[in-house]
């Protein structure tokens, strides 16, 4: 088995040292393992400048994947890049949608038994990446407020027991109560999906099934599949909003007349200003972003089978 450089952040996610320690003693078994932990982009920047041939695993969530992915995007040394996860974050949605298990000992054991496999990415046009779902509108006003309110609930309590994390379930019912209705231009493939005419509560565009830890927002999103799965919800009215959250938590909201589910491998979003959240970072605002798919841009150790 080839070397492996395991990367963690101590500021993401709920790490715990102790399982991770015991995740690490499997993979110690079979080959010879460095942690390295980084703070900040430089640092991680440093480590994969030394990281050389060895596998990279991610020790993290879906944040701490996006960042290593996307430094190896801007070295020019994703596409030759092998990269494992221990899924150590809050949601873990990535790793829920390709199989990995979010026990730590298993997911070792998978990086240890898995196989190779080629991963898509979604890009758009200003080099910014996308791992598993980028949106606009309802669901990235949502994370933006949840940032907001996670920053100020994080210093209600000593060191990691505190009140951090309630910032994301506030932000997701401030949001709902009160949420942005805009007039957007949305393309998939050149078609005209929807129309300034028309107003959207939000626009989802996934390369991995789930958000928020589970929410399955784009179903049938593969990451290997060569497509981008898109969403588009009109339930801008008070009850239309209600029903289509009832309808997002039984997994039936694509089969919603006011939704429009697609596939595509290029969607432009365009109109009122809106705000993006990418793998959970906050942009923007923004009038217009394109986004396309680099398929089998980098590769994963996934189960097999």
């Amino acid at each position: 088995m080839d070397p492996l450089l395991v990367i963690t952040n101590s500021d993401a996610g709920t790490a715990d040292d102790a399982t991770l320690q015991r995740a690490l003693a499997v993979l110690r078994d079979h080959t010879s393992v460095e942690v390295q932990a980084t703070a900040n982009p430089g640092e991680l920047d440093g480590v994969l400048h030394r990281a050389g041939s060895r596998r990279i695993v991610v020790a993290g969530g879906d944040g701490s994947l996006h960042a290593v992915v996307a430094a190896l995007h801007r070295r020019h040394d994703l596409s030759k890049a092998v990269l494992g996860l221990l899924p150590l974050g809050t949601g873990n949605d990535f790793a829920r949608g390709v199989g990995i298990p979010l026990d730590l000992e298993e997911a070792a054991t998978v990086l240890v038994k898995g196989q190779v496999t080629p991963m898509d990415l979604i890009v758009d046009e200003v080099g910014q990446i996308v791992v598993n779902s980028v949106h606009v509108g309802a669901g990235a006003n949502a994370s933006r407020r949840g940032h907001r309110w996670k920053g100020r609930l994080h210093s209600v309590g000593v060191g990691k027991v505190n009140l951090g994390k309630l910032g994301y379930p506030l932000g997701a019912l401030l949001t709902a109560w009160n949420p942005p209705v805009l007039r957007l231009h949305v393309e998939v493939d050149g078609v005209v999906v929807n129309d300034l005419d028309t107003r959207v509560l939000m626009v989802a565009l996934g390369n991995g099934s789930s958000v928020g830890g589970g929410t399955e927002l784009t179903p049938g999103a593969d990451p290997a599949d060569g497509r981008i799965d898109v969403m588009v919800s009109r339930a801008t009215g008070l009850f239309a909003r209600f029903r289509f959250a009832a309808r997002l938590g039984l997994g039936t909201h694509e089969e919603a007349e006011e939704v429009s589910a697609l596939r595509g491998r290029e969607v432009s979003v365009s109109g009122e200003q809106f705000w993006i959240s990418a793998d959970g970072e906050i942009s923007g605002p923004e009038r217009h972003r394109t986004w396309h798919i680099e398929p089998a841009a980098y590769s994963m150790v996934l189960p097999a089978g």
